[in-house]
Order: C-alpha cells, then sequence, then structure tokens
C-alpha cells in the first residue's frame, strides 16, 4: 500500500516540478513584454491593450499554476520560527494536519466558489472590456480552478510524504533557503 502511495506522490511531485519549472518562465516573458510596451509608448508613441493586458495574464497564470511546485519546495509563508527548530516527526504532525485541516478545506473552498463564477465566464466566452484586448477572459479566470486542483494534488503529497516521515520510512526534505 505505502508503494502504491510513494508512487502517487512522486507523480504529483513530477507534475507540480514539471508545471512550476515551465511557468516560472513567464517572469521572464513578463519582463520582456513590459520592456516592449514601455519602448513601443516612450520611444515610438504607440500603446498595445493587448500587450498590457497579456503582462496581467502572464502573472496571474505563473502565480496560480506555480502554487504547487512552491508548496512542493517548502516555499510557501509559514511560522518557521517554530517550525523550523521542531524534530522531523512533529513537522510531519505539522504538515499532515495543516494540509487535512487548512490547506484541503481552502482548496476545496476555493474550487466550490469560483466553479460557478468560472462556468458563467465561460457560458459567455467572457472577453476584454477593451476591443483590442486580449478575449480569453474565461480562460485565466479557468487558472482559478487550476490552482486549487493543482494545489490540493500536493497537499495529497504532502499528506503521503508526512505519513512516511511518522512511519520512519523517509527522511523530511531539506527546507526551502531564504530569499535574501
Amino acid at each position: 500500500m505505502m508503494t502504491a502511495l510513494t508512487r502517487i506522490a512522486r507523480l504529483i511531485d513530477a507534475l507540480n516540478e514539471r508545471t512550476g519549472r515551465i511557468f516560472s518562465w513567464l517572469a521572464l516573458a513578463m519582463v520582456l513584454v513590459q520592456f516592449v510596451v514601455v519602448l513601443q509608448r516612450y520611444v515610438f508613441g504607440v500603446g498595445s491593450i493587448w500587450a498590457q493586458e497579456s503582462i496581467v495574464y502572464m502573472h496571474g497564470l505563473m502565480f496560480m499554476v506555480v502554487a504547487g511546485y512552491t508548496l512542493l519546495h517548502n516555499a510557501h509563508v509559514r511560522v518557521d520560527v517554530f517550525y523550523r527548530t521542531m524534530s522531523p516527526a512533529t513537522k510531519g504532525w505539522v504538515d499532515l494536519l495543516g494540509t487535512l485541516f487548512l490547506l484541503w478545506p481552502v482548496c476545496f473552498l476555493i474550487f466550490y466558489v469560483s466553479f460557478p463564477y468560472v462556468e458563467a465566464s465561460w457560458a459567455v466566452r467572457e472577453g476584454s472590456r477593451e476591443t483590442s484586448g486580449i478575449q480569453g477572459v474565461y480562460l485565466l479566470k479557468s487558472v482559478i480552478l487550476v490552482f486549487a486542483v493543482l494545489l490540493a494534488l500536493q497537499g495529497l503529497s504532502t499528506v503521503i510524504h508526512a505519513l512516511r516521515i511518522l512511519s520512519g520510512a523517509e527522511q523530511p526534505a531539506e527546507e526551502a533557503s531564504p530569499i535574501l
């Protein structure tokens, strides 16, 4: 049973690892598009609503889709002052209970509340309010559901890893180093 769960955890980890690495490139794309927008506006006097909206799309897409990757690497915000000094078993309990009683209920709530919102957007194929904007607002809103699913899946992996740590079958993963 535990080997099947371990395989599931590894598949989820691989999914979020690959997704995170791919979508993190949007940070570079945002910088480049923003540079082009500024160059067009202040050097050539030309504006592009589509390009400006694409920056918002990339920003939202990157942060929502990469949330599972962030959780995979223990880089989400938490009270590290206490967590850092805990024993591996206590960390396992914190991860297990935190996922069961905090992460999953929030993911479920986000999915549940946003589903009608996304569904309504799809029903009318909601687009930009600007005629020359991106006519795919409904696609961007769908990312909310992807966010909830990827984060909940990574929570499942966290639960499996926590159970393996508590059973002594696994050592805790290294902590993410703080960004200075």
